[in-house]
C-alpha cells in the first residue's frame, strides 16, 4: 500500500484529515503511529474552527520534524530551514487548492477532504526527496 492509498485509507477509519496524513509518514519519524495520532488530533477540522487545512497543519508538521535538529541541538537547529521547507509545502499546496483554509475550499467545493488529504501526502513525497 503506497502512502496516498494509507493516508485514505486513515481517513475512511476515522482519522481526521492531519491525522490521515501525519501518521502515513510514521516510518520516517521517531514517533509512533499513535504518538502522531495523539499529536495531531486538533489539528483536524481546520484546527475545529475550518481554519487552515487539516492535512496542510500535517504538512507543516512534519516540515518541522523533519529540519528541526531538537532541543539539544539549540542554537544549532535552524529555524529557517523548518520555515522555508514549510512555505514551499504550504505554496504547493495553495497553487493546486487555491487556498489552504478548510472553510473556503469545502465551501467553495474547491476540493473534497480525501482529494486534500491526496494532494498533502503527493506533495510531501515529491519534496522530501
Amino acid at each position: 500500500m503506497n502512502r496516498v492509498e494509507k493516508a485514505l485509507q486513515n481517513h475512511h477509519n476515522c482519522y481526521n484529515c492531519a491525522q490521515a496524513v501525519l501518521c502515513a509518514f510514521a516510518d520516517i519519524t521517531d514517533y509512533t503511529e499513535d504518538q502522531l495520532f495523539r499529536l495531531s488530533e486538533a489539528f483536524g477540522f481546520g484546527m475545529g474552527t475550518q481554519g487552515t487545512c487539516g492535512a496542510v497543519s500535517a504538512m507543516v508538521f512534519l516540515a518541522g520534524l523533519q529540519e528541526s535538529a531538537g532541543v539539544d541541538k539549540i542554537p544549532e537547529t535552524n529555524k529557517k530551514e523548518s520555515y522555508e521547507f514549510a512555505r514551499e509545502l504550504i505554496e504547493a499546496f495553495e497553487a493546486k487548492n487555491k487556498s489552504v483554509i478548510c472553510k473556503e475550499i469545502k465551501g467553495e467545493n474547491l476540493r473534497s477532504c480525501d482529494g486534500c488529504i491526496e494532494d498533502a501526502v503527493k506533495i510531501l513525497e515529491e519534496k522530501l526527496k
